[in-house]
């Protein structure tokens, strides 16, 4: 069996949740992490110095979006995507198997792969778990995922286990493919468990893809419509299922507070659009909740918008100047936002992992859920379920 290129050291414990770090080729990073998302090689908006400045240590790329531009050819032909970006920590990429479950009819599955148009010009692609991975290898990431079937978590349970069946064979496909090629010294690849919200699925799921040597352990099919509670559920049932002494990486999430609740279950990973997404419409996080900077409490104060914060943003500019910029439509203001969020999420998880090592988790954990009020979740959920119906998922 082939050494993995990374390696994963557990600092310490708190209950369930967990302090280490992930030794990369391209450098450690400390855990529980998040990952901003840098879809296209880039970080919306901002240089790849202001995101190391704000602390991250690793971030996410998109094979789907690099696959189809500017291409895997050209990225490997710059010298890697730490190359061609200019960023020399560790990267993950994903698949491109949630991007093929998000374009609803402009997409065909079956048991060879997964048939798309193009969003950009409507050309005809096709992903096997074994192009997938020889994308990925192309790219250069330090982590790359296996190639796998996400499903609406409302789906009906035969498709759900249709899905989750077809994952873990294309599972054994990617691991197979990966390790007989070259790159598996160079480039640690993650299996995924799937199986919706249905328990003896995530069971299932959970035994399968753990019995193959993968050099850790992602959680997918979540933050696709579930209920918190039921998140948390599949998110504890899968944990404690899933090698202590490799990484637990939960796929698309980056709620403050359920990056928080998932610590407390044993996550050390995370990923998510969020922070930025809804930056870019100017809605910026605080210690008390995400708020709207366009609302016109915010026209004559003077004060920065969290004085707690030390980010570029909350250091120099008041919240009304944050106000105006949206108001005027400015590019600065989504970049200031942006800033705010991220740097907002990773001091977030900087304190996680104090509160770890000191072994007052559950107390820090209790105080941050006290005073952040979450947005409304029924809102939240008819937002999803509308995006699902847009899609025909």
């Amino acid at each position: 069996m082939t050494a993995s290129p990374i390696s994963f050291q557990l600092f310490a414990t708190d209950g369930a949740a967990r302090r280490g770090q992930i030794i990369t080729p391209h450098g450690t990073a400390q855990t529980p992490l998040f990952m901003p998302v840098a879809t296209q090689a880039t970080v919306k908006g901002l240089t790849f110095d202001e995101v190391r400045e704000l602390g991250a240590q690793t971030v996410l790329s998109n094979a789907y979006h690099l696959y189809l531009r500017p291409g895997v050819q050209r990225v490997h032909d710059a010298g890697g995507l730490h190359e061609f970006m200019r960023w020399n920590g560790p990267i993950l990429t994903d698949s491109g198997g949630y991007q093929a479950f998000s374009m609803g009819s402009l997409r065909k599955i079956d048991d060879a792969g997964i048939t798309f148009q193009s969003h950009i010009d409507g050309s005809r692609h096709i992903f096997t778990p074994e192009s997938a991975i020889a994308n990925q290898h192309g790219i250069g990431a330090d982590i790359i995922m296996c190639f796998d079937q996400c499903v609406f978590s409302a789906g009906d349970p035969a498709s759900v286990r249709d899905a989750m069946e077809r994952t873990h064979r294309w599972a054994q496909q990617c691991h197979d493919f990966h390790v007989a090629q070259p790159n598996a010294q160079l480039q640690a690849l993650f299996g995924i468990v799937q199986g919706g919200t249905i328990p003896e699925l995530r069971s299932e799921s959970t035994d399968f893809i753990t019995r193959i040597p993968f050099d850790g352990y992602a959680i997918g099919g979540l933050a696709v419509g579930e209920t918190k509670a039921e998140m948390q559920a599949v998110t504890q049932q899968v944990c404690d299922g899933l090698p202590a002494d490799k990484p637990r990486y939960l796929m698309g999430v980056g709620s403050p507070e359920d990056l928080v609740n998932s610590v407390a279950l044993g996550v050390d990973m995370f990923d998510c659009v969020l922070p930025t997404r809804v930056a870019r419409n100017g809605a910026l996080f605080t210690p008390a909740g995400r708020v709207n900077i366009a609302n016109a409490r915010y026209a004559d104060d003077d004060n920065p918008l969290d004085a707690t914060c030390d980010c570029y943003a909350c250091a120099n500019f008041s919240a009304s100047y944050l106000r105006h910029l949206f108001k005027a439509r400015e590019m600065l203001g989504p970049r200031l936002a942006s800033i705010h969020n991220l740097r907002f999420i990773l001091n977030l998880m900087r304190e996680m992992q104090n509160a770890i090592t000191a072994g007052r988790f559950d107390q820090f954990r209790q105080q941050f859920l006290a005073t952040y009020q979450p947005t409304n979740e029924t809102r939240r959920q008819t937002q999803k379920h509308r995006w699902v119906a847009e899609r025909g998922i």
